[in-house]
């Protein structure tokens, strides 16, 4: 059924109740997420929904009318996190975006998730870095018949070393939808390999919800 409840704006933890909805999360692992995302409903069935079928259009509708619903979502969500976050945490955040599925040449390359940390602090206060790069651009994972595992997405990452110093403490890792938690796990592995004493926590727009409920 459809919902009229506004877009949340504030985070909710990732619990013993929730976590198994995402098969690869572990019990040490510290995510939150804003609104819950139910895949093959339409744009109408809730705010989320809506948010994030905007968010994530194909770069290949860059020059169609509905491009501008695709901005929109960007700035949206990118409001949504700065409620949620408030002003203390930002400061001492290293946020890190999880990379899309194509590397940076390729046409179809999508940063909206950097886009949208960015515009959380507009004058270059909020610290964003694209520590991790994908090597080799791939399907997209709702696309495939079977889904990759955590080590088979740590294969196609390494870090930019241009973008290490200073050493971060606390990590963000951010992406849109929270499925079943493996491009968290990969990128989490990737980052304490580098980082050993860094603390790491999840951050999504939203977490997808199992379709019977």
């Amino acid at each position: 059924m459809t919902s009229d409840v506004a877009f949340p704006g504030r985070f909710t933890e990732i619990d013993e109740l929730t976590r198994p909805d995402h098969s690869w999360l572990t019990d040490d692992d510290r995510c939150y997420f804003l609104g819950e995302y139910t895949a093959r409903q339409g744009y109408s069935y809730s705010p989320t929904n809506n948010l994030i079928l905007n968010f994530k259009k194909e770069m290949d509708r860059r020059e169609k009318p509905e491009w501008r619903y695709k901005e929109q979502a960007i700035q949206r969500a990118a409001s949504a996190f700065r409620r949620a976050l408030g002003t203390d945490p930002l400061s001492s955040l290293v946020f890190v975006p999880i990379p899309p599925s194509k590397t940076r040449n390729d046409p179809l390359y999508d940063d909206r998730v950097t886009r949208m940390l960015r515009a959380l602090g507009p004058d270059g206060t909020v610290d964003v870095r694209e520590l991790i790069i994908q090597t080799k651009s791939t399907d997209a994972v709702h696309s495939r018949q079977t889904r990759p595992t955590p080590p088979q997405i740590q294969d196609q990452y390494r870090i930019d070393e241009a973008l290490t110093i200073p050493e971060p403490a606390f990590i963000a890792i951010v992406d849109d939808v929270l499925t079943t938690g493996a491009h968290f796990r990969a990128a989490s592995a990737v980052l304490t390999a580098r980082f050993p004493a860094v603390r790491i926590v999840g951050l999504f727009i939203a977490r997808r919800v199992p379709e019977d409920v």
